[in-house]
């Protein structure tokens, strides 16, 4: 298995230019297959692994996720970047701990979001979700490890869809030391061009958890990374329901016979 450095300068180097999907496993297998596929680097799912653990997404702790990073990290060869969600703190000092904590499971590359997690104020207030952002780029500094560190502002998920607001965010970000950014819920072409020249030359993240566009599309819009966070978890679980509906309901067992055979999902996990 490749050592963290060079899955780090890896995963930089898929920074650099064009255009990739970093795809978003939720376990092991998940991962593998992924990566039997053809995917060139990985991004864990908070929601798809608290999910895939009988869990709602915000109530994996951290202990949980960071096993959850190791665990991934030591089944695939590719870089792995790791959704620390708000970094389970509020305080700079906090995260920038919780960083440090992380940087040790192999990950290539880490996201700190500006989300809460309360409704009636669902993004930190602006000097202290820049302050956060600056703490995790300390901590990653000072580990010398060189992971990549992606800024996430959530406002169009989390009920203040403000573009503006978006962009002040992401470009105060990327000033406190982000080098990728990300503001998961933009959909509109015109949103995401505006947000990739705000923040150019610094990549951007666009998360595509429908068909409403294509990876040329996005290419052709400046995206350099394409994530689709718990989507693909989602339509795994879409087959799950109903096959288990089919049965609980009507008592036959139709949806079974589209299923991948065991012969080749043993390929895909394990190809030797």
């Amino acid at each position: 298995m490749p050592d963290t450095a060079d899955r780090v300068r890896r995963f930089r180097q898929l920074h650099e230019a064009g255009c990739f999907v970093i795809p978003n496993p939720w376990d092991i297998g998940s991962a593998r297959v992924l990566v039997g596929l053809g995917f060139q680097a990985l991004a864990t799912t908070s929601s798809g692994f608290a999910w895939s653990a009988g869990r709602r997404d915000a109530q994996s702790t951290r202990e949980q996720t960071l096993a959850h990073f190791r665990a991934v990290t030591d089944s695939v060869s590719v870089p792995v970047n790791g959704d620390f969600r708000g970094g389970f703190g509020s305080e700079p000092e906090e995260v920038g701990d919780n960083v440090a904590l992380a940087l040790g499971t192999g990950v290539a590359g880490i996201s700190i979001e500006d989300s809460t997690g309360e409704p009636a104020s669902p993004l930190f207030d602006f000097p202290l979700a820049v302050e956060r952002i600056r703490a995790a780029r300390r901590a990653i500094d000072e580990s010398g490890t060189a992971v990549l560190l992606t800024g996430r502002s959530e406002g169009f998920i989390a009920g203040r869809p403000d573009l503006a607001e978006t962009i002040r965010r992401l470009q105060a970000f990327a000033e406190a030391g982000a080098e990728c950014l990300y503001a998961p819920g933009i959909r509109a072409r015109e949103d995401v061009v505006a947000v990739v020249k705000a923040v150019a030359p610094r990549p951007v993240n666009v998360l595509v958890h429908g068909d409403f566009t294509t990876v040329a599309e996005m290419a052709d819009a400046g995206v350099r990374r394409i994530s689709v966070g718990g989507a693909l978890a989602r339509a795994a679980w879409t087959g799950f329901l109903e096959a288990a509906r089919e049965i609980a309901e009507r008592g036959t067992f139709s949806s079974l016979a589209r299923s991948v055979t065991g012969q080749e999902m043993e390929k895909l996990i394990d190809p030797s």
